[in-house]
């Protein structure tokens, strides 16, 4: 690697973990030498590129719209290697952001054998129910679930799944089973991330559509908050099979109206504008595709 490629990988690894030491560490180096490339760089680029205290790293403005714009030319040398090698083997850092519901639920569990087809590849969960600058964090792909914003990026749609309603044995023990959705009026809703009562909650059944409007008394930023409310008995919430699937086997939560249908979930696998797909992103979809869970 030449001097002017290392700097350049060397200093999005800085920029991405905000420690010089870290990004020693990454490439094998000492923390000296990383001081030195990365002031060698700055000299040469002819601008401050990070701002360094006792306390933490930072990137000027300069360097965070050079990181954006050499990250862009490090992902197009890292496809020309891939395809010069003319295989399947993946090298290099992936970086997925996602919910962390999602992840612990669903992705987590599907890491093993992806990276067992890959081991020469490390893979970076940015895990957050606050969907994430991919640009400001570098990251590879994106997975969202739900309704996609306007957005230059180009999306796949790795898979989808049923939106459901569900409460726990005892709430439903002291509240009584809803038959219809019009029953839910007298129902108190848990209000999470992927459904609001006051928006209401429709349901469809051979061609009819219903919405209801719930009250309710707890409204919760996660989809594990809200799970978790519903398993302690504070109500009926609505979520994607993907983020009660263990609570249903268990018997923790039990399904209401299953012979009404919700709208379904999506979720895609979202690329970062700009630049030219990482192919361990692209292949990071393309096993999500084939082996999620419906």
């Amino acid at each position: 690697m030449n001097d002017k490629l290392l700097a350049l990988r060397l200093f999005e690894r800085v920029a991405r973990t905000g420690s010089f030491s870290a990004a020693a560490r990454e490439l094998d180096l000492s923390q000296p030498s990383v001081s030195r490339i990365i002031a060698a760089l700055e000299q040469d680029v002819g601008a401050a590129l990070v701002t360094r205290t006792t306390r933490a790293l930072t990137l000027t403005d300069a360097g965070a719209d050079y990181l954006t714009r050499i990250e862009a030319i490090l992902a197009a040398l890292e496809e020309a290697d891939h395809v010069a090698r003319g295989s399947l083997e993946l090298r290099g850092s992936l970086r997925v952001a996602l919910s962390a519901s999602f992840g612990v639920r669903e992705i987590v569990p599907l890491l093993p054998g992806f990276l067992a087809r890959h081991p020469l590849l490390n893979v970076s969960l940015l895990m957050s129910d606050q969907r994430q600058d991919t640009l400001k964090e570098g990251v590879d792909v994106a997975l969202r679930i739900g309704a996609l914003a306007d957005s230059s990026a180009t999306a796949r749609l790795i898979g989808r799944t049923h939106r459901l309603i569900a409460a726990s044995p005892a709430y439903l023990k002291a509240n009584g089973m809803p038959k219809t959705p019009g029953d839910l009026t007298r129902h108190t809703a848990i209000v999470g991330p992927t459904g609001t009562s006051a928006a209401g909650w429709t349901f469809q059944k051979q061609g009819r559509d219903m919405t209801v409007r719930l009250d309710s008394r707890l409204s919760v930023s996660i989809n594990e908050g809200a799970v978790a409310a519903a398993v302690a008995g504070m109500g009926v919430v609505t979520t994607a099979l993907w983020g009660c699937r263990s609570e249903l086997a268990s018997g923790a939560l039990i399904q209401l109206l299953p012979d009404w249908k919700m709208n379904d979930v999506e979720v895609h696998g979202l690329f970062t504008p700009g630049r030219t797909p990482k192919p361990s992103a692209r292949a990071f979809v393309e096993y999500l595709i084939a082996e999620l869970p419906r």
